[in-house]
């Protein structure tokens, strides 16, 4: 006799509002308890909620609606970094060394790859003599991390696997064995 197919489970109204508050800054424990849940046990409870394959299902489908109504998905987000990365200072520099107007520049840097400026005005005997002007570039290096991490090519491994631990625990047991008969 054939078993009859799992119904779906349907979600609470907490549940329901965790995927909403989750969406917003993907903190689990945030959102449980934006969502309702008790401060003290927000983070055991929003544990719990991500692990529920019906919540989680939810989650997902929610996550990738955005990412269809946004335009905006794994490669979108690599080929933005990709930019970035190979983004030539020089562009918003005039052929003589002078900052080019802010106008002037490449939509690209003026998008969030400099992270701040400094103007700073000199003065001689109170005449303005000209500007000083400091333009601070975004971390760099951690858009080629998270190139590196996208694409795999294992530049920036987080995770290192240790081999060899059983044998040594037995070498250390072996040890301790002797030790302990002297």
């Amino acid at each position: 006799m054939a078993k009859a197919p799992k119904q779906a489970i349907e979600m609470t109204a907490k549940q329901a509002a965790f995927v909403r508050e989750y969406l917003i800054d993907l903190n689990a424990t945030q959102a449980a308890i934006r969502a309702g849940y008790s401060v003290k046990t927000a983070g055991v409870i929003a544990v719990e909620l991500m692990t529920k394959p019906h919540v989680k299902a939810a989650i997902d489908a929610a996550m990738a609606a955005r990412s269809e109504e946004t335009k905006i998905d794994a490669a979108w987000v690599l080929k933005r970094l990709a930019a970035e990365a190979e983004a030539d200072v020089a562009d918003i520099y005039e052929p003589d060394g002078a900052l080019k107007p802010l106008k002037d520049w490449p939509k690209i840097w003026r998008q969030g790859l400099v992270a701040g400026m400094d103007v700073e005005e000199i003065e001689i005997e109170g005449v303005k003599m000209g500007l000083i002007r400091k333009v601070k570039i975004s971390d760099r290096v951690r858009r080629l991390e998270l190139i590196g991490k996208h694409v795999n090519v294992q530049a920036f491994q987080e995770n290192v696997a240790v081999s060899g631990v059983e044998a040594l625990a037995d070498r250390i047991a072996r040890a301790k064995a002797k030790a302990g008969g002297k």
